[in-house]
């Protein structure tokens, strides 16, 4: 790690080249910042930070091969001080808990990175932890709702994937009025309007992933 006098030492972790050229950019621009390495994954990530040992990982969120949790995950339990600020394009309130739970010291969404990331870094370098604006909101908006249990959630990604009551109870092993019972349950602890607006608001917010759409 850096001492005060020295450029705060960074390395972005993003699988797009583009997106980290603009990183690049514009931390060129500011004295007290340089980029000591660039990773394209998790993987990448993890062994780029044993080499060089940055202060502050701009970690992206999703990647091949290995996420930005896992990685983050993995670096944490090797260097507990690592300070990782996580960026994303999603803003669901479930993947920004997931990310502070396991050590990131910062959560940024990547179309306010021009107005926070500059603050953002000199924050988490001095010891602080942030969260943008919009995921603030996000947090504040669904800090009292219920939380839907792990079966529920089975049955919300079955929903998502376009599966009937009677499909979902035969995948799960369980019965079609047990699936309705849960079905109720989670229009209910979402305030959902049906199925279909039960799955686009457990995609917003991160309860399921989009991918489980072709499921």
């Amino acid at each position: 790690m850096s001492d005060e006098s020295s450029p705060i030492r960074i390395l972005p972790v993003d699988d797009h080249p583009l997106f980290r050229t603009g990183i690049a950019a514009l931390l060129a621009t500011q004295p007290d910042m340089t980029i000591v390495a660039e990773a394209a994954n998790g993987r990448e990530a993890i062994q780029q930070f044993r080499t060089h040992r940055p202060d502050i990982t701009l970690m992206d969120l999703q990647m091949p091969q290995m996420n930005g949790l896992d990685a983050l995950i993995a670096i944490r339990g090797e260097f507990p001080e690592a300070r990782v600020i996580m960026l994303t394009t999603y803003s669901g309130d479930v993947q920004i808990l997931r990310a502070m739970q396991v050590g990131a010291r910062a959560y940024l969404l990547k179309n306010a990175l021009d107005k926070e990331l500059l603050t953002t870094i000199r924050a988490v370098h001095a010891g602080k932890k942030a969260l943008s604006a919009e995921a603030s909101f996000e947090l504040a908006e669904y800090a009292t709702s219920q939380a839907l249990t792990p079966a529920e959630v089975n049955v919300l990604r079955l929903i998502a994937g376009g599966n009937a009551n009677k499909e979902i109870a035969a995948r799960l092993d369980i019965t079609e009025e047990t699936v309705k019972g849960r079905v109720k349950n989670i229009l209910a602890k979402l305030g959902a309007n049906d199925r279909t607006h039960a799955a686009v608001i457990g995609i917003k917010r991160g309860i399921i992933q989009s991918t489980d759409l072709n499921e």
